[in-house]
């Protein structure tokens, strides 16, 4: 299997999944490096800018559909031509290899 993050899915998290430590967090940002780590380092964000507010919902169900094949999903916030995602694993207290796929998943959104 491949270790990239866009050829993973995610590990079902039922409250056994423990947080990353910092250095494979680290590892992991190069395969999401247009993400940031949240001030608290528990989540992953990335603001997407769209021309108009077709373009930003049709992002935002692409990003439903990958969200709901992986059963993690993340937190956002949209307005007309912006959406801003969240990736965190709120049964660990913070980031999992999951937000790290979703992530990766939902970069390439834009890419297609």
């Amino acid at each position: 299997m491949s270790d990239a993050l866009i050829d993973k899915h995610c590990a079902a998290c039922e409250g056994g999944i423990g947080m990353l430590e910092a250095d494979k967090i680290t590892a992991l940002m190069a395969q999401v490096s247009d993400w940031n780590i949240s001030a608290d380092g528990k989540s992953l964000q990335r603001t997407f800018r769209f021309k108009g507010f077709y373009k930003t919902m049709a992002f935002i169900n692409a990003m439903a559909w990958i969200a709901n094949q992986e059963g993690h999903h993340p937190d956002f916030n949209a307005g007309y031509n912006f959406c801003k995602v969240s990736w965190t694993t709120h049964d660990a207290g913070g980031l999992t290899e999951n937000d790290f796929i979703c992530a990766a998943k939902t970069g390439k959104l834009l890419e297609q």
